[in-house]
């Protein structure tokens, strides 16, 4: 099936508004320069379902940096060949992410290239917004540990495990495919959140035990 167009289609986004989920989004772009663009976008939600498109230029979109091109291994004529519209694209995410938390692990590269990608299909720049994949990671630890122990001393933990995720994941270089790299950014969530309800686990009810 292909890229829905429906961007009115109110009752769609109040369905979906209703099923909330985080969804971890990245973007691939033709450079990193003033006027790059974005060429492929992928995202994954929180339960694991995902979306990636191609992404064909729109009129005026033409830096192209060849060291970007090595990096995530897609060319001009493939966008061409195989990439849908900036419209068409922008209209899917809007239908499909709109009242979902978006998260990036660059939210000012990505919100950068997704501002374009709405703004050269003519949909409002911020229909769609973008935070920090760690304030995720935030919330989702902090929501696990709290009342377990003092807020200061939960926000150093939450701090640590946040850190020692993220010291792990450098040491593999990402993919540079937009769902694959999003899908990463799930998964330090989630191993996040798992590790932070093994702490609240061993700490018990309020003040039982200390680390």
């Amino acid at each position: 099936m292909g890229p829905s167009l429906r961007w009115g289609d109110g009752s769609i986004r109040r369905c979906r508004r209703y099923f909330r989920m985080r969804v971890f989004l990245d973007f691939e772009a033709s450079s990193l320069r003033k006027n790059g663009f974005p060429v492929e976008v992928g995202w994954v939600f929180e339960d694991g379902r995902a979306e990636g498109w191609l992404i064909r230029p729109a009129p005026g979109w033409t830096d192209w940096d060849e060291r970007a091109q090595a990096i995530h291994g897609l060319s001009r004529e493939r966008l061409a060949r195989e990439g849908e519209s900036h419209e068409a694209v922008a209209c899917r995410m809007v239908d499909t992410l709109s009242g979902h938390d978006l998260f990036a692990s660059a939210p000012s590269w990505d919100g950068k290239w997704l501002s374009l990608l709405l703004r050269a299909a003519g949909l409002p720049r911020h229909a769609l917004r973008l935070r920090d994949t760690e304030v995720a990671q935030e919330e989702g630890a902090t929501a696990l540990l709290a009342g377990r122990l003092p807020p200061a001393e939960v926000a150093r933990i939450v701090a640590g495990l946040i850190d020692g995720v993220r010291a792990e994941a450098e040491e593999t270089a990402p993919c540079h495919r937009a769902v694959d790299d999003a899908e990463a950014e799930r998964r330090r969530w989630i191993e996040v959140c798992r590790r932070a309800a093994e702490t609240a686990a061993a700490l018990g009810p309020f003040g039982a035990t200390t680390l």
